[in-house]
């Protein structure tokens, strides 16, 4: 379990499909109406990206812990790009009009990963195999019952689907010890989501090019662009410098962590995303937009510091003193903009200065 695992070009080129799944996504959130984003597409935000993120996170994990890069393999891969394809064509706010091409294109992912691990469990033995004989297994319980979702209709039909799309998540928490004793390649794991971070850094770089686009080149909106690139740039060297130098790649864990916090990264980068076009647009009531920018940064700053301080090298976690000047500084640029009416450019200067600071103090 030591020997490091590469990534081949199969699984980069998979990661090309989720860039327009993940765009799809995040443009949810530019639903502005009367100052506010509604709570509507808020949660179709969420209910489209979940789906996103474990559609990849289920074939990543296959492969982190048996892929090899020969013929069926390969077959298996490119069935999987086919139906991510189809899931990636139907994400739309219209739930009800592309329902069937998103469950065939999910199910039809979901699916295929479990086919693989009944496959791979017959060429393993002991405590691989056993694992393999888990997840081929149990993944069938929320394929049949997001399948059941088929025969009804309304909301009661998008509560059965993403009821089975919970128990898929849960099964590898309720296993646990399965995972624990086959344990994650972690220099592959982590290279595998720093990839896909890559993904929602570009997501970013389009929106601060939205901002440059939608204006008539003032110096106001250069401004606003060339301190949110500094923030893109920022949050890039925060995140690639703890991969790269920080963390224990030799350390051997069931990877939780990692997988599922990482949720909660992609999602606030997706928000931070949406808030630099809703930012510079003027789109949102003031004291709307203030919480949904600091709010979007906080749970960024939170989900990666619980990541990186769980897989650092005991020398190099951070103290709780870094904890207090991080929460200080964005606490107090938060009360400082409640109290006094600031401009955007102001803003995004201030989600600049932070995640300097952050990046600087966390990558010491």
């Amino acid at each position: 379990m030591n020997i490091e695992k590469k990534v081949t070009w199969l699984e980069l080129f998979y990661d090309l499909l989720f860039v327009a799944a993940v765009s799809k996504a995040t443009h949810v959130l530019l639903h502005a109406d009367n100052g506010y984003i509604s709570i509507e597409y808020i949660a179709k935000f969420v209910l489209i990206f979940i789906p996103i993120w474990w559609a990849w996170v289920g074939q990543t994990l296959f492969n982190n812990r048996y892929g090899q890069d020969v013929f069926l393999h390969r077959i298996f891969m490119i069935l999987q790009l086919f139906f991510v394809l189809t899931m990636t064509f139907s994400l739309s706010t219209d739930f009800d009009r592309y329902y069937v091409p998103f469950f065939i294109g999910y199910i039809g992912s979901r699916v295929l990963t479990a086919i693989q691990y009944v496959v791979v469990q017959k060429s393993e033995i002991s405590h691989r195999a056993a694992t393999a004989r888990y997840l081929g297994t149990r993944f069938w319980i929320g394929i049949v019952i997001s399948t059941a979702s088929l025969f009804f209709d309304s909301w009661f039909r998008y509560s059965i689907l993403y009821a089975g799309i919970a128990v898929d998540i849960i099964l590898p928490l309720i296993g646990r010890r399965f995972m624990v004793k086959t344990p994650i390649h972690t220099h592959h794991l982590l290279e595998r989501f720093a990839l896909f971070t890559l993904i929602l850094l570009g997501e970013l770089v389009v929106s601060t090019l939205a901002v440059l686009q939608s204006s008539d080149g003032t110096w106001q909106s250069i401004l606003f662009a060339f301190q949110a690139f500094i923030l893109v740039i920022a949050m890039w060297w925060q995140y690639f410098e703890n991969i790269e130098k920080k963390v224990d790649k030799a350390m051997q864990t069931a990877g939780q962590t990692i997988i599922y916090v990482h949720l909660l990264i992609y999602l606030s980068m997706s928000t931070i995303a949406a808030s630099i076009q809703l930012l510079f647009m003027d789109q949102l009531a003031y004291r709307f937009m203030l919480g949904f920018v600091f709010l979007s940064v906080l749970l960024y700053f939170l989900s990666t510091s619980i990541v990186f301080h769980r897989y650092r090298h005991k020398h190099r976690q951070l103290r709780p003193f870094h904890l207090v000047i991080f929460l200080g500084l964005l606490g107090s640029f938060f009360l400082i903009d409640m109290c006094v009416v600031v401009p955007n450019y102001v803003i995004i200067g201030e989600m600049m200065v932070f995640f300097i600071v952050y990046a600087r103090l966390a990558t010491r």
